[in-house]
Parts: C-alpha cells; sequence; structure tokens
C-alpha cells in the first residue's frame, strides 16, 4: 500500500491527498483503489483512477519499494564516462536487456571523465538506493567505495579495472589489441608511426599506449615517443593532434588511435589529403567498414550482457572473490592500412 502523508499543497505533481479530494473518498481508499487493492467498490476505483488520469497523478514507485522491499529499488546505476561516445551507448544498451527480465531498471549517468561529476553523482545514486552500480571510473582510486561495499552494494567496474578495491570487473584485452595494430603496421613496412591518444590518466589509454610502443621498441624502433601525442579526448582535440603530426618533418606513414572518437577526428583531417597515412583505430566506427577504416574491433554489447552476469550473481547471493573478465579484441584489416609510400 503507498500512502502520501497529509500535508499542504506543493507546486508540480499532484500527489494523493488531491486524488482523494477530486474522487470524494479518505487517502487510504484511493490508496487502495490505485494499487488495486481489495475492499474498494467498483465504481469508487473508477473514480478514483479518473480523478487520478485529470490531475496527471503519479504513483511515487521508489517510495513504495522502500516501504514495501527494505531500503533498496530496482534501480541499477550505471557511471559512464561519455554516453554521447557509441561505446557506452552499446554497453548501456547489452546491460539493460538483461537486468530488465529480471524486473531491474538501468538509470545511466555521465561523468564527462571528470572526477567531480563522477564522485558526485555516485553519490546520488547510492542516496537512491541503487541495488547495485556499474562503473566506467576515471578515478584514480576506489578505496572510498568500501564501506558502501561491505554493506552489500555490489559493484561491477566496465572497461577501467578498480584500484583499492576488490570488485568484480569486465575490460577488454587493450594491451593484446594494440599489439596486433603495431605489428600489423610494422608487417606492412611502417617504421615512423604516429599515436594519438586518449587521456592520458585513463587506464585504457595507458595499456593501449604502452602496448603499442612496446611493439615497436621490440622491433628496434626507440624513438617510438617522438611521435605520440595525447589527451586528444574529443574530436576536435583529435584534429589539432593529428595536423600536428603531418606538420612535422618528417611526417608518420601510419597513425594509430585510441578509441573511436580520436578516430573520427583523424579522418576529418585524412580524407582531405589525397595521399594520406596509414590508419589504425581502436573501436569499431559506424560505417567504418563502408569507409575502409582498419580497426581493432570488440562487441560492447556482450562487455554489456558479461558486466549484467556478474552483477545478477551477486544480487542471487553469490559471495565469493572478485571476479574479472577479459573480454578478446581483433584486428579487421581494412583499406586505410595501406603500405608505406615508395614500398609497392
Amino acid at each position: 500500500m503507498t500512502e502520501d502523508a497529509p500535508g499542504p499543497h506543493r507546486p508540480g505533481r499532484p500527489g494523493l491527498v488531491e486524488v482523494a479530494a477530486r474522487a470524494g473518498v479518505s487517502i487510504k481508499t484511493a490508496s487502495r483503489a490505485l494499487n488495486g487493492e481489495g475492499y474498494v467498490a467498483h465504481e469508487t476505483r473508477q473514480r478514483v483512477q479518473q480523478a487520478a488520469d485529470e490531475l496527471g497523478y503519479r504513483a511515487n514507485g521508489m517510495a513504495r519499494e522502500l516501504r514495501l522491499g527494505g531500503n533498496t529499488s530496482t534501480l541499477i546505476g550505471m557511471l559512464g564516462g561519455d554516453l554521447g561516445n557509441p561505446f557506452y551507448s552499446k554497453l548501456a544498451s547489452g546491460l539493460e536487456r538483461e537486468v530488465r527480465f529480471r524486473g531491474l531498471q538501468l538509470v545511466t549517468v555521465n561523468t564527462d571523465e571528470d572526477t567531480r561529476s563522477e564522485q558526485r553523482l555516485t553519490d546520488a545514486l547510492l542516496e537512491r538506493r541503487v541495488r547495485a552500480l556499474v562503473v566506467a571510473s576515471t578515478l584514480p582510486s576506489h578505496e572510498h567505495l568500501a564501506a558502501e561495499h561491505r554493506h552489500g552494494i555490489p559493484f561491477v567496474f566496465v572497461d577501467r579495472p578498480p584500484v583499492g578495491l576488490s570488485a568484480d570487473a569486465v575490460l577488454l584485452d587493450n594491451r593484446g589489441g594494440a599489439h596486433q595494430a603495431a605489428a600489423h603496421l610494422l608487417e606492412l613496412g611502417h617504421t615512423r608511426i604516429g599515436i594519438v591518444g586518449d587521456l592520458s590518466r585513463l587506464s585504457t589509454n595507458q595499456e593501449r599506449v604502452t602496448s603499442f610502443g612496446a611493439t615497436l621498441r621490440a622491433a628496434g624502433i626507440a624513438d617510438w615517443r617522438e611521435h605520440l601525442i595525447e589527451d586528444a579526448h574529443d574530436v576536435d582535440t583529435a584534429q589539432r593532434a593529428v595536423l600536428d603530426l603531418l606538420r612535422r618533418d618528417p611526417a608518420p606513414t601510419a597513425i594509430f588511435t585510441t578509441n573511436n572518437r580520436i578516430t573520427t577526428g583523424a579522418l576529418r583531417v585524412l580524407h582531405r589529403l589525397p595521399a594520406p597515412p596509414a590508419l589504425i583505430g581502436f573501436d569499431e566506427l559506424d560505417m567504418g567498414d563502408i569507409l575502409g577504416v582498419t580497426v581493432v574491433t570488440h562487441d560492447p554489447e556482450n562487455m554489456g550482457r558479461q558486466t549484467a552476469r556478474l552483477l545478477l550473481e551477486r544480487l542471487d547471493g553469490y559471495a565469493g572473490t572478485a571476479r574479472w573478465v577479459i573480454l578478446p579484441t581483433r584486428l579487421i584489416p581494412r583499406a586505410s592500412s595501406r603500405r608505406p609510400p615508395g614500398t609497392g
């Protein structure tokens, strides 16, 4: 039973008090009628429902859950770094489809890769008594979440691992994917390769850049960092970084970009050139196959499904040690990974 406490009228959406007054019944009767409970005459139930419809009343589902079910709701919170990025929207889609079948609802919030925003939004979701949190974190440490973790709130970290907190995680094989990209360019004959990276503080970028550079160094290219530009987090900064690389003398004959937004920025520059350098991007692009862009690809929706599996097992009572799932990546060679000029 949901029953709003009587009180003065408040602006905004009407409450149960207003519905009861319009229908000419008690608050308790209005509550019973709207919740489908017994002991309410058919005509009374219809009158109450009509009053609710006319007023635009909507029951406070969260309040009802907290009254009936304890101190949690049916909400699953997800903190994404940039929900405008197709990677996060696909991940959320895979996650939402799985939790929906369990009667749970996914609430996504956007941190913009900002540490203060992430902390504020995390607190806001926890205050709403979410059942669990899915976190793509930009923070250097997660020790501050230990108390919530001990109190039974499951955390599953996606794309970036937890630091200072023992929690489940679903991650990509960033090192393996970057190694494939570097090895492919080396096989084509490239030795002067530019790297345009995401925010240097993000673990995903660090793993991809480190692995790519290690592969180049193993091939005898010791000065690879001279052609590295990081902190190109969006399309505009990526464009500027690519232009910077192309103005150098000599310019790189190939470019590796560490995420899909950076690849998009690179394409905006390279499509204007009669003989652009080779290009490999980490993450698939929309229409990447049509544009002929070589990519290191993976399945964000599967990442969402795997995240849901770990999360639901925790909600079902699994109390074992933290589990990390590492998802594979694979290289898809396309037209953009061409040989250096003059090599046939």
